[in-house]
C-alpha cells in the first residue's frame, strides 16, 4: 500500500505569530508615514483592491486610503466577506465591468491581497483590455510541489477535490503583473507566492506577516511605485535609499 505524503504548511509557530506580527505592522505604519508622504502621486486611473480569504473591504482600508491620497480613483469590491463562492464569481465579473465602464473604458489596476490575488490574476486572463497590470500580496499562483496553504488544508477537508471557485492558474498573464511575497509567512507557502521573472513580471520579497501585507510600509511603497508607471512604459521594481533597506537582497 502507497502512503501519501502529507503537504507542507508553513510551521504553525508562525501562524501563531500572524496576528501580533500584523498589529506590530500597523503601527510601523504610523511611524513611516512621514516617508510614505513622499511616495509617487498617481495619474489618476482606476484602482480595485481585493481583499483575501474570509476578508472584505475593512481589511483593505488602510492600502485604499493610501493610494487615494496620492490621486488614484481607488474602489473596494464591494461584495462584502470574501468566501469563495459562485455569487463571488459572478459579483465580482460584474463589478469590474462596471468600473471599467465608469472610468470611460480606462482599464484598471487590480491589487489582490492572498485570495484576493487569484481572483485578480483570473479577471486578468479572461479580460486583459480591463486590466492595465495586477499587483498580488502573498496570493498562492505559482507551483510549489509538496506544499499547501493553511486556508487550502482547510478547503480540501471541507470540498474534498471539488474545491469552489476560483480555480487556481499558474500560466503567464497578459499583462504586467508583480507578486509580493514574504519567505516569514506564516499562511501560505511563500514558494507559491512568487512568479517567474520575465519581461513583465516580477516578485518583490519584503520581510512581513501574512496578515500585514495590506498595510506593511514597505508593500505600499512598493505598490505605489508599481501603480506610478506610464502605462505601456512597465520596468522592474528598483527601489532607492532609504527604501531599499527594507527589501532583502535575495529577492
Amino acid at each position: 500500500m502507497v502512503t501519501e505524503t502529507p503537504a507542507r504548511r508553513p510551521s504553525l509557530a508562525l501562524l501563531a505569530l500572524e496576528g501580533p506580527r500584523a498589529m506590530g505592522e500597523l503601527g510601523l505604519l504610523a511611524g513611516f508615514q512621514p516617508l510614505l508622504r513622499q511616495a509617487p502621486a498617481g495619474d489618476g486611473h482606476p484602482v480595485l483592491v481585493l481583499p483575501g480569504l474570509l476578508a472584505d473591504d475593512r481589511s483593505t482600508a488602510p492600502m485604499r486610503g493610501f493610494l487615494r491620497g496620492l490621486g488614484y480613483h481607488v474602489h473596494g469590491w464591494s461584495l462584502g466577506r470574501n468566501l469563495p463562492s459562485e455569487r463571488i464569481r459572478d459579483g465580482l465579473r460584474t463589478r469590474v465591468e462596471e468600473l471599467v465602464a465608469r472610468h470611460g473604458d480606462r482599464p484598471l489596476s487590480l491589487v489582490g491581497w492572498s485570495l484576493g490575488g487569484i481572483y485578480a490574476r483570473q479577471i486578468a486572463l479572461a479580460a486583459p483590455s480591463s486590466v492595465r497590470q495586477v499587483i498580488t500580496l502573498g496570493s498562492p499562483f505559482a507551483e510549489s510541489p509538496g506544499e499547501e496553504s493553511h486556508p487550502g488544508a482547510v478547503m480540501r477537508r471541507i470540498f474534498g477535490d471539488r474545491p469552489p471557485p476560483p480555480n487556481l492558474d499558474r500560466g503567464p498573464l497578459p499583462v504586467p503583473s508583480t507578486a509580493v511575497f514574504t519567505r516569514s509567512d506564516g499562511v501560505v507557502p511563500w514558494r507559491a507566492s512568487r512568479g517567474e521573472t520575465g519581461a513583465r513580471c516580477e516578485s518583490i520579497e519584503v520581510v512581513a506577516s501574512h496578515c500585514g501585507l495590506g498595510h506593511h510600509p514597505a508593500v505600499l511603497w512598493a505598490v505605489a511605485d508599481r501603480l506610478a508607471q506610464p502605462q505601456g512604459q512597465w520596468q522592474p521594481f528598483h527601489p532607492r535609499p532609504p527604501w531599499s533597506l527594507l527589501y532583502p537582497k535575495t529577492a
